[in-house]
């Protein structure tokens, strides 16, 4: 099964809101057997359709217990509030400090069209919110308080600094 690159951070794509999937089909399911390649190849519990480039709304996750996909989610009830170090696939190598509700409801549709609802307030309700987070456009960085934020974009372009002076196997460049 082919897998995708992973988009990050500074990519247009990471920052638009995901359209509704329409129809579900075999195509759709092709897309979703490779986002779960996609998602284990980089090591990671959850992956968003627009974290590959495809604007739609549907994220695959696997907090244990096996592969997962939710089309068309939304999250209907939140509440409580929790911090939690929280990375991402997008933004590699770098974690954050975010707030998010403690306890969530979330409903959507799987491949066969069949209702899920999710009610979590364990690790799954972060993992399933910072997807959601996907499909609407927003980055960690964007959940960051503001001086936070400004220290992780200038972290993040220091790292692109130090990458664009670099040749392949770690050398400097001159």
């Amino acid at each position: 099964m082919a897998t995708y690159p992973i988009r990050l951070f500074g990519d247009p794509a990471l920052k638009q809101r995901s359209r509704e999937v329409g129809e579900l089909d075999g195509e759709l399911a092709g897309l979703v057997d490779a986002m779960y390649e996609t998602m284990y190849e980089n090591i990671g519990v959850g992956l968003a359709a627009a974290q590959i480039g495809v604007l739609k709304r549907l994220f695959t996750y696997d907090v244990g217990g096996g592969p997962r996909a939710i089309i068309n989610p939304e999250i209907v009830e939140a509440d409580g509030e929790v911090v939690f170090d929280e990375g991402c696939l997008s933004i590699p190598e770098l974690r954050f400090e975010i707030v998010r509700p403690q306890k969530i409801t979330l409903r959507g549709v799987d491949l066969h069209g069949q209702e899920i609802v999710i009610e979590d307030d364990e690790f799954l309700a972060r993992a399933l919110q910072h997807e959601m987070d996907h499909l609407d456009g927003v980055l960690l960085l964007d959940r960051l308080e503001p001086a936070d934020r400004k220290r992780a974009l200038r972290a993040l372009r220091d790292r692109e600094l130090v990458a664009s002076v670099q040749a392949p196997g770690g050398a400097p460049r001159l």
